[in-house]
């Protein structure tokens, strides 16, 4: 898969909020970050985690604007809209980089200013 759609893939299933689906993306031993928040490691706290934060949210979408990548690094940037639970809205821009081993993410960093959510 090249790296675009990888990205793209990735968001996809972030978006429907797919613990199940993201899960194909991660390695056993994935390192998660996001914003200042503590790492999270280990495949299975990364999705309880994103579970957790995927019912904190009725819904959201990632516009993707760019991609880069370098060997197994990936970084890309774009906006993410947020709909809260009590049906409002919320928009930040985002980077994310990822360092994948064998097509899995071993090292997912994100940065995104969600302390408005």
């Amino acid at each position: 898969m090249n790296k675009n759609d990888f990205i793209q893939k990735l968001y996809d299933s972030v978006d429907a909020r797919c613990v199940e689906d993201l899960s194909e993306f991660l390695a056993e031993n994935v390192r998660f970050v996001l914003g200042n928040h503590d790492p999270i490691v280990g495949k299975a706290a990364v999705l309880d985690a994103n579970q957790a934060f995927f019912s904190s949210i009725n819904a959201m979408s990632h516009r993707i604007d760019n991609v880069w990548s370098e060997a197994e690094d990936l970084i890309c940037r774009g906006q993410v809209d947020y709909v809260r639970l009590n049906g409002s809205e919320y928009s930040a821009g985002f980077a994310t980089f990822l360092k994948l081993q064998d097509n899995k993410i071993i090292n997912y960093l994100i940065y995104a200013d969600i302390s408005d959510l």
